[in-house]
């Protein structure tokens, strides 16, 4: 039998819990876990509802590069936690005894009806917007979830600067600096190099307190779940934190990709529903919300790149499509973050391509 057909142990796993390995449907996308979504008949109707449920069965996978920090012990102990204080996140269903699965949320992603760049439903919109006014109620004293990250990355409530620098200093240290010996050359090719985090918080300074709260973190189109009613619902909570909401915003606003109208309207809408949740979640956004936002395109420069090299590098015997698939990514991503990191100028993207492909042949 070749390697490709040997089943993992996490389909193992999940083929031994459902009692049907034909049942099991996976694996999902995802880059953090292997993850299957499997039947579960045990599960009581007292405890899951009338209709059929299903459970996610999964195992992190090995040698993961993680891009962003995580802060709790696990998604499983955060959910737990916000039962009852967040709705429409998934639940957790005992399958035996010590035994717990984060229960399968069924409907469509956000990104598959509407997908990037593209408008959003005014109800969804509601939706979203009545997500953080929830997790704005879910403050750092009242949560209690275990938590891993440092006594570094905890700073004093409404410390937005002292946020936003451990935010940095992961980014620099756990992408740049342990990736760089790897790949060598390829940051300097594009203009990166240690300086690059220097030029970039002196563009950031200045953020205004603001009182921490729960953050998703990684509020995107594939994170939202549309169910055969309409209903909203939020997965993937593995890189939640708590801190400054306004970062939260600009994630969201990151990734979603919203239409300019839309985005604009989203900003003000956020901002009047979290000064009634919580006055003073939105001082001084105007100012910091185009730097937060100038954070994340940075961000993303240095994880475009290794992903980049990643996917080059499991496929060696791809051809020019794929090298300039990711070459266009990382140079709009470069071209994108040019005034946070003093990129001056921005390589051209012939000159991007080739220092991919010098790097994939060495």
């Amino acid at each position: 039998m070749s390697a490709e057909c040997v089943p993992s142990s996490a389909r193992e796993r999940a083929a031994g819990m459902s009692g049907d390995p034909g049942a099991v449907e996976g694996p999902l996308e995802g880059y953090h876990h292997e993850t299957y979504v499997i039947p579960l008949p045990t599960v009581s109707t007292a405890v899951a509802g009338p209709a059929p449920v299903r459970g996610k069965c999964r195992e992190p996978r090995n040698g993961l590069l993680w891009f962003d920090r995580r802060c709790f012990a696990s998604e499983e102990t955060l959910l737990l936690a916000l039962q009852g204080r967040l709705t429409r996140i998934p639940d957790l269903l005992e399958v035996a005894e010590g035994v717990r699965l984060q229960r399968f949320i069924e409907g469509r992603t956000l990104g598959a009806l509407h997908g990037s760049s593209e408008e959003i439903p005014d109800d969804i919109a509601d939706q979203i917007l009545d997500l953080f006014r929830q997790m704005a109620r879910v403050t750092p004293p009242s949560l209690e979830a275990d938590r891993v990250c440092s006594p570094e990355d905890r700073p004093a409530d409404g410390d937005t600067t002292g946020f936003l620098e451990r935010l940095i200093c992961f980014a620099e240290e756990r992408v740049y600096r342990e990736n760089v010996t790897r790949f060598p050359g390829l940051y300097a090719s594009f203009g990166l190099d240690g300086d690059s985090f220097h030029r970039l918080r002196e563009h950031v300074l200045g953020l205004r307190r603001r009182p921490f709260c729960l953050l998703h973190a990684d509020l995107h189109r594939e994170n939202f779940i549309v169910d055969d009613r309409g209903g909203l619902w939020a997965i993937d909570w593995e890189l939640a934190m708590l801190g400054d909401p306004l970062y939260d915003l600009a994630t969201h606003l990151y990734l979603m990709r919203y239409p300019s109208a839309r985005h604009d309207l989203m900003a003000k809408r956020w901002c009047e529903a979290m000064e009634e949740e919580r006055e003073g979640s939105s001082n001084g956004w105007e100012e910091d919300l185009p730097r937060l936002l100038d954070f994340k395109r940075a961000q993303s420069v240095f994880t475009d790149i290794v992903r980049a090299t990643q996917l080059l590098d499991s496929r060696p015997g791809t051809g020019e499509t794929v090298l300039e698939q990711e070459a266009t990514k990382v140079h709009r991503a470069l071209t994108a973050a040019a005034e946070p990191l003093a990129l001056h100028p921005v390589p051209p993207l012939s000159e991007v391509r080739a220092s991919l492909s010098h790097w994939r042949r060495t």
